[in-house]
């Protein structure tokens, strides 16, 4: 049996991996950085809001897609550690 995502789930899983397509167009020696980045990110959102907190996803996604849009940036090279 298929379990189906729903819409909020599809968006998540939609931002994380344009968080990691947009890590493939920085330079070589910065892509790993860009991807711990995005997977910390997503790890402290997972831990701040519930599964059915959908407030408090929508608003994460919001943010995150902001900061995808600044990482996407070409002028954006690399990103320092935590």
């Amino acid at each position: 049996m298929v379990r189906r995502l729903s819409g909020l789930q599809r968006d998540v899983l939609r931002l994380y991996r344009d968080c990691l397509r947009a890590a493939r167009a920085k330079p070589e020696e910065s892509r790993p950085r860009f991807r711990a980045l995005a997977r910390r990110e997503f790890e402290r959102g997972i831990a701040a809001a519930g599964r059915a907190d959908v407030g408090a996803i929508e608003h994460l996604l919001r943010i995150g897609r902001r900061r995808l849009d600044q990482y996407r940036q070409p002028s954006v090279r690399d990103v320092t550690g935590p």
